[in-house]
Parts: structure tokens; sequence; C-alpha cells
């Protein structure tokens, strides 16, 4: 758009002043990526002919080792659209300009861009679509904690079980010590071994996150043992459960599942928090367990989309054609 510049920034330090609301696009977020190992933050700016800043988007690349050829698979993740100052300028015609150079600068440098997590399911559909983006149906689930107490929501055999794990001394805790920490850290990469399509960042991610105050690291005990953990982020008055993990099947009897998801919603009511988001609940199939349990606490579910680029230009035009809806 005339008059218009976009800049794409890769250092913190060299950021011009940015609104700062959402911390998926925040300055905060870009430096801890900059110091977590096989991340890349890249702060998209759009500014008018005066330098004024219009709207920012923050895009982080993951480098992830692998066992299998190629070893290394590297990708880009967009969370929201944006921020956005008020302007004369609509917000999607901004998103475009920013979706526009974040994939002119790195299309070639990741096997793939993914955009989630927006708002509207509409919102950019067009600019997206010009610059060969494919949506896939996605699910959204969101606990509303301003209406209603928590328990207010839930079965009652979903509150008998939770009273009974309780009563039996299973607990949960934020992590405020090295052993939590480690135990936490422990757990989540565990879980998580054999889900090749989740991402879990390095160490310092978290513990950046918990030190900083941005969100909050909480484990699940029963006597010595760690049997669930859980991260949160908390952003415009809203928690995000961002990662979990738990011991299920070891610890059946406890629910240790129903826990940690409950007693990490139970904080953020008790901090005021206008809802708890879930970030991944997953694709619309009609049989989805892990979208079944989100949904036994009480949250609305949102059909959405994921919008995906891929860098091979044969394998990009040819889901972009099954998706062309």
């Amino acid at each position: 758009m005339n008059g218009l510049t976009t800049t794409i920034y890769r250092r913190s330090s060299e950021l011009p002043q940015l609104e700062d609301s959402n911390f998926f696009h925040s300055r905060r977020l870009m430096e801890i990526s900059e110091q977590t190992p096989h991340q890349r933050p890249y702060m998209v700016v759009v500014s008018d002919s005066s330098n004024r800043v219009l709207s920012h988007l923050l895009a982080i690349q993951h480098i992830r080792p692998m066992w299998l050829p190629p070893f290394i698979l590297v990708h880009c993740r967009v969370l929201g659209e944006g921020i956005y100052t008020q302007s004369d300028y609509p917000a999607d015609q901004l998103f475009g300009e920013m979706i526009t150079k974040l994939n002119q600068t790195i299309n070639n440098f990741a096997l793939y861009i993914e955009v989630s997590n927006l708002s509207q399911k509409m919102f950019g559909y067009r600019q997206l679509r010009q610059q060969g983006f494919f949506p896939v149906n996605w699910m959204s689930i969101h606990n509303s904690l301003h209406s209603h107490a928590p328990e207010e929501r839930i079965t009652p055999r979903l509150q008998k079980r939770i009273d009974t794990a309780h009563q039996r001394g299973v607990t949960t805790v934020a992590v405020s010590n090295e052993e939590d920490f480690k135990a936490f850290s422990k757990l989540l990469h565990r879980h998580n071994i054999f889900k090749p399509k989740r991402y879990i960042p390095d160490d310092v991610f978290f513990r950046s996150i918990m030190e900083q105050g941005d969100g909050q690291l909480f484990v699940t005990k029963y006597r010595d043992h760690v049997i669930g953990c859980s991260a949160c982020v908390y952003s415009n008055g809203n928690a995000y459960l961002w990662y979990m993990a738990f011991r299920r099947k070891t610890f059946m009897h406890l629910h240790p599942d129903i826990l940690t998801v409950w007693d990490a919603m139970k904080d953020a009511y008790d901090k005021g928090f206008q809802h708890m988001c879930f970030m991944d609940v997953g694709l619309p199939f009609s049989k989805n367990p892990f979208r079944d349990f989100i949904l036994r606490f009480g949250g609305k579910e949102q059909s959405t989309y994921r919008w995906f680029r891929l860098s091979i230009g044969w394998a990009n035009r040819l889901f972009a054609w099954i998706y062309r809806g």
C-alpha cells in the first residue's frame, strides 16, 4: 500500500517502540525466543510515512533435530493476527502486508509456515490465499471464567473425581524451585517424545516465561511423584494453556490428566482471568478423544482455520488445490 513501509527485525534491540498487550506478538516473547536454542524470531512491522507503527506481528522459526532424514526440520509459526493501532488502514490489509513480507523472507528457509489461533475464522482469508496458504479446519476451545465459577460448568461425576483425587493427596503447585522445574521438563519432554508434530522448546524458553512473570508453570504431585505438568501464559486478560503432560496410564486411578487441567484452570479463575484458552485441541474429527476430554470442563468449541504454506512448490500447489474450498 502506498505510503507504508514493511520491515522485518531479527533482533529485539533494533525494534521501534511497540504496543505489547498481546504476549504472542510482544518484545518480551521475541527476547525469550532470541535466547532459546533452535529458535529464530522475526518481528514484522508496518509503519506509515511519519514512522508511526500501524501494526506488528511476531513469527518464530523452529529448528527441530530429527531421527530420520533430512535430520533437521525447520518450520515457522505465527500465533494470532498480530497487533494493530487505530488508523485509516483496515486490519486485514495490514495483515496482508506483513504476511507477504514474511513469506518473501522465510519461504526458502523453512519447510512450511503456519498461521494459527486467529481470533476470527475468516480474518485474512483473501490475503493468505493470495500468498499461497491453504486452510485446514481446526478446533478451538475456551472456557469462560468471568461469568460462572469453573465448578458450575462441570458434571457432578467429574467434580467427584476431582474431590476424590484431592482427598487422596494429589496437589498442584506452581514451579518455584529447581527440583520442580527439572521434573516439569522431564515429564513434558517424555510425554511428547513420540509425537513428532508437537514441538517442545528448550528449557530456556520455559524458565524465561516463569522468571519474567509472563506465565506460570505447574506440577501435579502425588506423594513423591510428579504425575502431571502444564505451562500457562497470560495475555490480554486471558490465560492460555500452551503445554501439558501427564502420567495417565501409570496413575490412572488418580486421574492426573483431569487434575492437571482443572487446577491450572482454577488458578486462572482465582487470578481473575476472563478465559482459559486451549492452544491446540486438534483436527475436527468426529471422534477426537482429546477434544472430548477438554470439553468435559464446560468449555465452548469453535471451528477455525489453521493456515499452511509449504516451500516445496508442487506440494503446496497440490494441497492448495485439495483445500480449495
